[in-house]
């Protein structure tokens, strides 16, 4: 699914992620099936409109799809591991 490009652009993000609910991982694979590597750059699209609207919670929606992203790209486990 994430390809190496998408890893290094993403490698200092923030290594965990809240995950709310189905809903934002939805989001989050809806974008990375349509714009690939692009994904999280998408998401950071759709928060600065959100914001740039004054949607402060469409724009913390799209942030948290943006880390969500990130890690869904890494393929280090993050987190506890059992």
């Amino acid at each position: 699914m994430a390809t190496a490009v998408t890893r290094q652009r993403y490698a200092h993000r923030m290594h965990e992620a809240f995950i709310l609910d189905r809903g934002t991982l939805i989001d989050a694979a809806d974008l990375l099936r349509d714009f690939g590597d692009d994904a999280g750059l998408e998401a950071a699209v759709r928060a600065e409109a959100s914001r740039d609207r004054g949607n402060i919670v469409r724009f913390c929606h799209w942030r948290q799809i943006e880390r969500v992203i990130a890690v869904l790209a890494s393929e280090e486990a993050t987190g506890t591991v059992h």
